[in-house]
């Protein structure tokens, strides 16, 4: 008998950073009127972040690929706006690349002051933006059953995604430093693999009833049951700088998420690693992004990221084309002739270096060209 097919609805949260159009640092405190503006403008859908100087914005459920981009576009679009009509600009990416975390405030609200007087000095420096993809699936046994089989693909999505390779003005060489921010947090990184609902629920609860947090909203994995709605929440990805690429991340997703469904209705699931070996392909992906290859466990071998990328689409194909997001699917291909936002950052702080710009000028064009960058297809 055939299981009912999940909605795969769609809903995307991307943080922002702001900084001063003079000065190209990070805003600390952004001004009342700021948030007066934006609120009044974008609802519930658009809030403050642990960062003073960062905005997370929210699409609702979305139906298709197609109806995130309509709401994205607009959100970002009146972001950008309202952040230049208060002498700011809001850049997408997973860090600034000269700010001084030491130099920024936390939001006063109550979720965050309780964050910053148990993470100490964790937290301080979680000056770090990311993209979080949902997906709609209603059965809580499913959503745990697609987790465990999806979490092979995480380093992929990471790699596609990376925007975050400089850190308090230095070029770290990594192509998502986010990532060793991150994970100097409590219940993060891969997931454990549970063989039910009532499996993770219990290991959660028991942190629960210990006092230790009081929901699972302080359990920040790469990828998540959520605690709030009914879906899975993919939180791997630094931020994309362009649109089109977020979107095509958001696509990727819910593409595996429907062909892990689909083999799941012929008897058919993808094999499951162990965390020791997926972990070395996320490494990989937060040293290199696109740029070396990642191991394919089904061969046992290092593969070429172009090659995963042809296969990737390929197996995707019929679900992206049910879906309605083939072509956003397809655009990987593009992320990966062209390179990341990473790769295109550490670009332009090169070439202004080669032409005897100081390292403080070339970071602030790389500040430039992530603002013009960030406003591409809207």
């Amino acid at each position: 008998m055939s299981i009912e097919r999940p909605p795969f609805t769609i809903g995307i949260e991307e943080e922002y950073l702001l900084v001063d159009a003079d000065s190209r640092d990070l805003v600390s405190d952004p001004p009342s009127a700021f948030w007066d503006d934006i609120t009044a403008a974008l609802g519930e859908e658009v809030g403050s972040e642990f960062m003073r100087s960062q905005v997370e914005i929210q699409t609702p459920p979305c139906a298709t690929i197609a109806d995130a981009r309509t709401d994205l576009t607009n959100k970002r679009r009146t972001v950008c706006e309202i952040a230049e009509k208060h002498g700011m600009h809001s850049i997408a990416a997973s860090t600034h690349p000269f700010a001084d975390w030491g130099q920024q405030q936390h939001t006063d609200k109550k979720r965050y002051n309780l964050l910053a007087r148990d993470m100490q000095g964790v937290v301080r420096r979680l000056l770090i933006s990311g993209m979080h993809v949902h997906v709609g699936i209603p059965d809580p046994d499913m959503r745990i059953d697609l987790m465990n089989q999806v979490t092979y693909f995480l380093p992929h999505l990471l790699a596609l995604s990376t925007s975050s390779p400089f850190w308090h003005s230095a070029d770290t060489g990594l192509k998502s430093y986010r990532m060793s921010i991150f994970k100097a947090l409590p219940r993060t990184g891969l997931p454990e693999q549970f063989n039910s609902w009532a499996e993770y629920e219990r290991h959660v609860n028991v942190l629960i009833e210990a006092g230790i947090f009081e929901d699972a909203s302080k359990v920040w994995w790469d990828i998540r049951p959520s605690a709030a709605f009914p879906t899975l929440e993919m939180r791997i990805a630094d931020i994309c700088t362009t649109l089109e690429d977020g979107l095509s991340i958001a696509a990727v997703y819910v593409s595996l998420l429907s062909m892990l469904f689909s083999k799941r209705q012929h008897n058919q699931r993808w094999r499951t690693y162990s965390n020791f070996l997926i972990s070395e392909n996320l490494w990989r992906a937060q040293r290199y992004g696109i740029n070396e290859p990642l191991m394919d466990y089904g061969v046992g071998e290092l593969v070429p990221f172009e090659q995963l990328t042809e296969e990737l689409i390929e197996i995707l194909a019929p679900d992206a084309t049910f879906l309605g997001c083939y072509p956003e699917v397809e655009h990987i291909r593009e992320i990966v002739k062209r390179g990341t936002s990473a790769d295109r950052q550490v670009g332009v702080y090169e070439k202004a270096l080669a032409a005897g710009n100081s390292n403080d000028e070339a970071l602030e064009k790389v500040v430039d060209f992530l603002i013009e960058e960030t406003k591409v297809g809207l």
